[in-house]
């Protein structure tokens, strides 16, 4: 018998209380007057009347109550023996690591070694299945007798690029024992990275079912370089200013000198020598980058030095669109020049030559060729030309970027144009004695907003748009909406309830209007989407609708990803290969995707073995290494905690009956 939590036995020091209690309520004298004491003789009385315990029935109640509460917290548990059933009842699963980290000094082809001869060692006409796992688990045989079938399935197993997960083969094995209602002899062949335990140990719980048996394919920790992370633009539309950082860590290794190389398209464009310190990072930085239109294939490699364990990390690749700017159509009345000033003048500011603005007027704004646009900024127009607005709307359906500012003129129209949502009505509020709004709620997760909340900004006058099937990124602190997001096809749609002049609200004039203005405009041409670099499993937005049209995946090796179902159909892709995919979305726009493995697969560090003998210990307890045999035990432990808090309740129940029996008997001697 044990306790789980120990340090709470010290609550047995109140068993004194009750004891206290009794002795104290003893002592007990009633005053009487009496004239004169001087007849009386002096004398001592005995106080060994007063130590004398009564009711002791009752103080036995109270002193087990106590007794078992502290019991209760303390979780007793004792440990059973139970018979191991015969090897054959048992499923016997054989799971093998096939993550990244595997593949450095041959670990999978020890695993595969190990797993073969456990395979060839296991019981007659045992059933026996083969998992492999990395960042999800993958069944490569259903439960099966048939040995050639298990051995070519060993066999099979390939290094992957994931990142192994054992909280994801805990939740496996759960899921197994429930459904295969059998005993489960689990053999685990990985290098027993620390990388790979869940951040809560509660996650590595196993079955009672379930023998967990580790094979560690890994001797020692060993040491290795990586390159971790590489800071690129997305796009680069002046090649002088473009600047890449590439961050190189020493993983369990000692200091080295490194030469750093810069690749686009397999052509070295510079190289940096680097002083690694042991166990740390160091930061290379390249400033220019000299890349072909269109779409590149960046890389940062580490070249000389002593070698490491893990060389298929000493590679980082990006990708990198060189660009001109994009165009922006800004269409606005005759006389709100305010707005263009001031959206011209934070669009050129912050994006660095990316967006080049042509404006027109709503007037005018009729047989234009929207495809060569990014985005269009509709700025408080009235009126539109149905055709325009017609043209407009088809441009936003396939994939095109709309930024709409509404404001008095706006507010006239029963719908707001191509948002196609009711206008309610006008908010006014005054520009003194603070009774202006400002805004309240803001969903700073979003893209377009995560420059940070618009602090101190004062808005005058808003229109009040139902939103519908709009999502509300921000509202004003009366609950208008002050900006909407739609999706209508494969477009996006940004609608900002006030102006962009400094008439409506002073919002050009506080320093979150530019970040604001630059995140819009990248968020609508789908640039905020395509980071440099992604990681091994990660997934990537095909189409926002089903049925728009067919995608189009190559994968590093250059063959096609999709089925010609998963063409029309899929919305996302997973990332499967480190290397660059080849991607025509359903929105006609073009991409190249670099993909690399998680860098924690690079730290070879190993668990500690403590923390993988509790691992063990969550289910049956693990057989001799000559293996199980029918006929022997194993140990499972039982908690009690909840037997002895019901116990404490009924000793509660008893101890309440005796203390009204003994106040009713004190009540009628008095």
């Amino acid at each position: 018998m044990g306790f789980l939590a120990p340090w709470f036995l010290v609550g047995l020091a109140t068993l004194g209380l009750p004891v206290w209690l009794h002795l104290l309520r003893q002592h007990k004298t009633t005053p009487k007057h009496f004239s004169s004491l001087m007849f009386f003789e002096r004398r001592t009385q005995s106080s060994i009347k007063h130590r004398r315990l009564k009711y002791l029935l009752l103080l036995a109640a109270r002193l087990l109550l106590l007794l078992l509460l502290v019991l209760a917290f303390a979780s007793p548990f004792i440990r059973t023996s139970t018979p191991v059933a015969a090897s054959s009842n048992s499923l016997l699963v054989l799971t093998i690591d096939n993550s990244y980290s595997m593949r450095a000094d041959k670990r999978l082809e020890r695993a595969k070694q190990q797993a073969a001869s456990v395979l060839a060692s296991r019981a007659p006409r045992q059933q026996a299945q083969v998992l492999a796992i990395g960042a999800t688990a993958t069944a490569l045989t259903q439960p099966t007798v048939e040995g050639n079938e298990l051995k070519a399935a060993v066999e099979s197993i390939q290094p992957g690029d994931s990142r192994s997960s054992y909280g994801e083969l805990a939740r496996l094995l759960r899921s197994l024992e429930q459904t295969s209602r059998q005993p489960l002899e689990v053999h685990f062949f990985s290098d027993m990275q620390k990388t790979s335990l869940p951040p809560a140990f509660v996650d590595l719980r196993l079955g009672d079912a379930t023998r967990l048996i580790l094979h560690s394919v890994a001797e020692q920790t060993q040491a290795n370089y990586a390159v971790e992370n590489v800071t690129a633009p997305r796009s680069v539309f002046d090649p002088k200013k473009a600047r890449i950082q590439a961050v190189i860590a020493a993983y369990q290794a000692p200091a080295a000198q490194r030469t750093v190389s810069l690749l686009i398209n397999g052509r070295l464009l510079g190289s940096k020598t680097v002083d690694i310190p042991e166990n740390g990072r160091a930061t290379v930085e390249f400033l220019g980058l000299d890349a072909n239109y269109g779409f590149n294939r960046g890389e940062v490699k580490l070249d000389g030095g002593p070698a490491d364990a893990l060389a298929g990390d000493d590679s980082f690749f990006f990708a990198v669109e060189r660009a001109d700017p994009r165009r922006v159509l800004f269409v606005h009345e005759a006389r709100g020049q305010r707005s263009l000033l001031y959206f011209r003048a934070a669009l050129e500011a912050a994006a660095e030559g990316a967006f080049l603005i042509d404006s027109v007027t709503s007037e005018s704004a009729t047989g234009i060729d929207l495809s060569k646009y990014g985005f269009v900024v509709l700025s408080d127009t009235g009126n539109l030309a149905p055709a325009f607005e017609k043209t407009l709307r088809d441009y936003v359906r396939a994939g095109g970027g709309l930024f709409i500012a509404a404001g008095p003129s706006m507010a006239a129209r029963q719908k707001v144009p191509v948002f196609e949502e009711s206008v309610k009505e006008s908010r006014y509020a005054a520009r003194a004695a603070e009774r202006f709004l400002v805004a309240g709620s803001m969903d700073v997760n979003h893209p377009a907003l995560r420059a940070g909340r618009w602090d101190n900004v004062k808005f005058y006058q808003a229109i009040r748009v139902e939103p519908g099937q709009a999502r509300t990124l921000a509202r004003l602190s009366d609950d208008t909406p002050l900006l909407l997001e739609k999706r209508l096809g494969e477009g996006r749609i940004l609608l900002l309830t006030s102006t962009l002049d400094n008439i409506s609200n002073d919002f050009p004039l506080h320093a979150c209007f530019v970040p604001f203005v630059e995140q819009a405009g990248r968020y609508l041409t789908g640039s905020e989407v395509r980071p440099a670099s992604y990681l091994v499993d990660s997934y990537v937005e095909l189409r926002s609708e089903q049925g728009a049209s067919t995608v189009e995946v190559l994968d590093p090796r250059g063959k096609r990803a999709l089925s010609l179902e998963q063409a029309a159909r899929a919305r996302s892709f997973p990332l499967t290969e480190i290397g660059f995919y080849d991607i025509a979305r359903a929105n006609g726009r073009h991409e190249l995707v670099a993909v690399n493995a998680d860098r924690k697969e690079s730290d070879l560090e190993l668990a500690p073995r403590e923390t993988l003998e509790l691992w063990q210990g969550t289910g049956a307890q693990p057989p001799p290494a000559a293996g199980p045999s029918a006929g022997q035990t194993t140990k499972h432990q039982t908690n009690l905690w909840w037997y002895v808090l019901v116990a404490a309740v009924l000793v509660a129940l008893l101890e309440s009956l005796l203390a009204s029996q003994h106040l009713s008997f004190n009540k009628e001697s008095a």
